[in-house]
């Protein structure tokens, strides 16, 4: 049996998260890594710190990677194989440190760094973004394409499944996007604006990925041990992927759109997959692209015990 392996993004975490972990030395780690006392954000909170982007980052791809372990120990004991994986955004991290490209300590720094930039890229009220429900991805795609202008831009932030996708960019070209697609449907559009401190995954983010390039060239990237779907193309990319290809992903994909539901498309019906990360967000997202799929979630009491009995 081959398994893939699936890692969440911003918006999973909660105070507690980690707790089971609470005796294992990647907390240490993690403090060291992300030069602050994560692990007490983590696990103690207030929610409002565990919330600023620059700790939920860290704190996610930690917690990720911490039960990622256990897992790799489960599966090793049942010679199951690992025959890729993929991370939502921040994510992605997580799946090339479980992949081998990085050292847990240097994917917690990275995110913590991301966080920070990507936080600090735009003024806020600038920015904006927001789900939207029920429409057609290229109808999306026009109005986006339409509404922009040379100093206002808005682009298909994250197509996390076929009846949701997010936009991000300036806030009028947004809302001017929107009144687009209600021009194209002949109807009101559902558009969700998003609580979020910052318009990510869209061109505001530049300053970011110019920031975080010194950042990506100081990590030792290794290469895989397992092929891994980047967010930015929903491509596989093998074992023989070059480091340089690696890092280039990740800095195109502080701007770029995450095309989750590509991802899972790409997926054949007997795969088994499983959600290594806080909360079980993917997991409804996965059954939505493809009901068909096989979905354990570990942050469960069952997860564990799911895979077990594989």
């Amino acid at each position: 049996m081959k398994v893939t392996v699936v890692f969440p993004g911003q918006g999973t975490q909660y105070v507690g998260m980690g707790k089971v972990f609470s005796d294992y030395a990647y907390f240490d780690k993690a403090n060291a890594a992300a030069g602050f006392d994560l692990k007490t954000i983590m696990l103690e909170g207030p929610v409002e710190n565990l919330k600023l982007t620059e700790n939920t980052q860290p704190a996610i791809v930690a917690h990720s990677l911490m039960m990622f372990h256990k897992l790799e120990d489960l599966l090793n004991q049942k010679n199951i194989q690992i025959e890729r994986v993929l991370g939502h955004s921040v994510g992605e991290y997580a799946a090339l440190a479980a992949a081998g490209a990085m050292e847990f300590e240097d994917a917690v720094k990275a995110v913590h760094f991301r966080g920070k930039y990507m936080q600090e890229a735009t003024p806020a009220g600038k920015g904006t973004m927001y789900a939207i429900l029920k429409q057609e991805e290229a109808i999306i795609r026009e109005a986006c394409e339409a509404a922009s202008t040379e100093d206002e831009k808005v682009s298909p932030a994250n197509f996390n499944e076929p009846n949701q996708i997010v936009i991000s960019g300036d806030k009028y070209a947004c809302e001017n996007a929107i009144r687009l697609m209600e021009q194209r449907s002949q109807g009101r559009v559902k558009a969700i604006e998003l609580q979020v401190s910052a318009p990510f995954h869209c061109s505001l983010m530049k300053p970011a990925e110019l920031k975080l390039k010194p950042v990506l060239d100081n990590i030792n990237f290794r290469p895989l041990k397992v092929p891994y779907v980047a967010n930015i193309d929903a491509h596989e990319y093998g074992i023989d992927t070059s480091p340089e290809v690696i890092k280039e992903n990740l800095l195109k994909q502080v701007c770029g759109s995450v095309l989750w539901t590509h991802s899972i498309q790409k997926l054949s019906d007997d795969t088994v997959i499983i959600e290594c990360g806080p909360g079980k967000v993917l997991a409804g997202l996965i059954k939505k692209i493809n009901p068909n799929l096989k979905v354990i979630s570990l942050d469960t009491e069952t997860g564990f015990s799911e895979v077990e009995a594989l």
